[in-house]
């Protein structure tokens, strides 16, 4: 039996006036759970309109009460922190355990909106010259959107929705297609909330969706987290738009992260971070490891320690408690990965580990595919020069910590990276000539704390502002500065000067 996936617009469930659906499926098992309505543009008009709606008012609240609103949303996630873990293992694939751990990084951006009425607070100059005050405010957009990834169905509307709203904004969710569970309980946790109806909507869909929402000119800001050709397109409709306000854009792209260990590293070290960082959520994150840059004599050494781990990896259904990886999120992802697997085979990587034809005993029709290790990986190969997304590792061999450096900045991504030294001359010196947007030092994925900002450099950002935190405070809000004085220090007679402090 299948669930019909609606939309939720104003505060219900809506169904899809389009006609269409597509299958929802759990990858674990490879069975069809739920049929999701694709929204038409009639039904992406409805819920900018309950949006637009409910903006003014939303607005104008004040920020404690916003704050508060949003604390209750806190407890009440956290209340059913397994029940959305449940859910994103159900329909992504990834494990119990890192399904949790992703609830618990979005709620981290809920903990940081609640300080909105600290984060809102602006600059006051007293007298800056002939009895004129001179102070700033930020004002919210109005209706702003997210368009967030598979990959992660409750953390990236987390890094979007709470900010948008604690600011003041309206906020229409378009969750990823594939899995869209995760989005509606989200949106009935912020009813529960006690959220006006229109705050938050939710609009399932695909490109017709996304697209009716780029060119709706009630639509003020959109963010995006997703590939790079998507997140380009984005944010080129978002310029191209007309008007006396044009949409900002907020659009997060591919990478390519790459982990440095150098021949002081602690080896075994940096190996867990390997490990984890590369076949976590089976590969199947923005931020996951897909390169190691072996440098020097270590190669070898690095080499004959991995071979061995990733062989071992326990590949299961998520929700099996000793699971270290699960299934893919679609029969069609994991033929790409597998294909992506072939072209390294044809360039002439070599293939250590082959995670093809992975059966897993009681799930055969699940979208499983093993740890995969690539050595001898050069910079011309495809392998190396495209997010592959999956459980793919390749080891790339560089002579000192120059190359790697010059290795790493000649990728036409930089959203993360890491380097495993012993040496603090060292660190220092890759955080500051490496041209990424996140770095590590002895940390593998160095995903920004909720009051930081997450984004790359390169081509894995388009725009100017990053995720979250307070360059979030920023992109949803608009800046205004305010100049006032009182008769009684107007002096007579018209002023033609330029004016200046007096």
């Amino acid at each position: 039996m299948t669930t019909p996936l609606q939309h939720f617009i104003h505060g219900r469930l809506t169904a899809s006036t389009s006609g269409r659906e597509q299958d929802v499926f759990n990858p674990a098992t490879g069975e069809v759970t739920g049929r999701v309505g694709l929204a038409s543009i009639e039904d992406v008009n409805t819920a900018v309109a309950s949006a637009q709606s409910a903006a003014p008012a939303w607005g104008e609240t004040a920020p404690l009460k916003r704050a508060r609103i949003l604390f209750n949303l806190k407890q009440i996630m956290e209340q059913q922190q397994d029940a959305l873990a449940a859910s994103i293992t159900s329909e992504h694939g990834k494990v119990l355990s890192d399904a949790k751990g992703e609830v618990t990084r979005g709620l981290e951006v809920v903990e940081f909106a609640c300080g909105i009425p600290q984060l809102m607070k602006t600059q006051f100059s007293d007298n800056i010259g002939g009895g004129i005050d001179n102070w700033n405010l930020r004002q919210p957009l109005g209706v702003t959107v997210g368009i967030t990834p598979f990959n992660f169905p409750v953390m990236v509307p987390l890094w979007m929705a709470p900010v948008a709203i604690a600011t003041g904004n309206s906020f229409i969710l378009k969750p990823s297609e594939r899995d869209p569970s995760p989005s509606l309980l989200l949106a009935d946790m912020f009813k529960r909330a006690g959220l006006p109806d229109g705050v938050f909507n939710v609009v399932q869909g695909d490109k017709v969706a996304v697209d009716a929402l780029l060119q709706h000119p009630d639509v003020k800001a959109v963010s995006f987290v997703g590939s790079t050709p998507i997140a380009e397109y984005i944010y080129q409709q978002a310029t191209l738009r007309a008007g006396p306000y044009p949409l900002r854009a907020q659009a997060l792209g591919g990478a390519k992260n790459h982990l440095v260990v150098m021949p002081d590293a602690n080896l075994e070290q940096a190996v867990d971070a390997l490990i984890g960082a590369a076949y976590g959520s089976a590969g199947e994150r923005c931020m996951a490891i897909s390169v190691a840059v072996a440098v020097g004599s270590v190669a070898d050494e690095l080499i004959a320690a991995l071979v061995p781990r990733v062989k071992a990896l326990v590949i299961k259904n998520g929700v099996e408690a000793d699971a270290e990886m699960g299934p893919l999120v679609s029969a069609v992802h994991k033929a790409k990965v597998e294909g992506y697997i072939e072209e390294g085979e044809r360039a002439g990587a070599k293939l250590l580990v082959d995670g093809r034809g992975l059966r897993v005993a009681g799930h055969e029709n699940g979208f499983f595919l093993g740890g995969t290790l690539f050595d001898h990986v050069t910079a011309d190969m495809k392998i190396y020069q495209e997010e592959i997304f999956g459980p793919v590792l390749c080891v790339v061999r560089v002579p000192d910590f120059a190359a790697a450096v010059k290795l790493i900045n000649a990728h036409e991504y930089g959203n993360g990276v890491s380097l495993f030294t012993a040496d603090g001359n060292t660190a220092r010196e890759f955080s500051r000539r490496i041209e990424v947007g996140m770095v590590g030092i002895n940390v593998p994925i160095p995903v920004p704390m909720a009051w930081h900002s997450f984004g790359g450099w390169k081509r894995s950002l388009f725009g100017d502002s990053h995720a979250y935190g307070e360059e979030g405070i920023r992109f949803y809000t608009r800046y205004k500065s305010i100049m006032q004085r009182w008769s009684t220090s107007i002096g007579k007679g018209a002023e033609f000067t330029m004016p200046v402090a007096k």
